[in-house]
């Protein structure tokens, strides 16, 4: 199979092989592209990644009966949370979880947030309509 090229990009090509270099349009240099992945010098904003409390503690279980330490790795609605923003190691989160759920099992944290437990119902969303039709 051949190829079929239309005479109007063939003139065109012919007529950018054929032009010299400064009657190109105008490049911007690199630098001003954005072409820098590394940022350039700008400055890294945001907090600095901190290591595993666990780890640099030495503290090989999380005490589940430490209610204040536990409320550090749980959200306000309840929810534990996650590693990339509690900063604990992948071994030490496992634990927390465990920790965490022994501490709601004993009651001495909450499954849920207080306006979901009295309320019944999550906040934005529309209660359910009775039964089905």
């Amino acid at each position: 199979m051949t190829m079929d090229t239309t005479p109007a990009s063939t003139a065109a090509d012919a007529l950018l092989a054929e032009a010299p270099r400064d009657a190109r349009p105008e490049r911007p240099e690199r630098g001003e592209r954005g072409g820098d992945r590394d940022g350039g010098d700008r400055r890294r904003t945001g907090a600095r990644r901190r290591g595993c409390e666990f780890c640099i503690d030495k503290i090989d279980m999380p005490d589940y009966k430490d209610v204040t330490l536990m409320r550090r790795y749980v959200t306000d609605r309840g929810k534990l949370d996650p590693r990339r923003k509690a900063g604990t190691c992948a071994k030490h989160q496992r634990k927390v979880a465990g920790a965490v759920k022994r501490a709601r099992h004993l009651a001495l944290l909450p499954y849920t947030s207080e306006h979901v437990r009295l309320s019944g119902v999550l906040a934005g969303r529309p209660a359910p309509s009775g039964g089905r039709r």
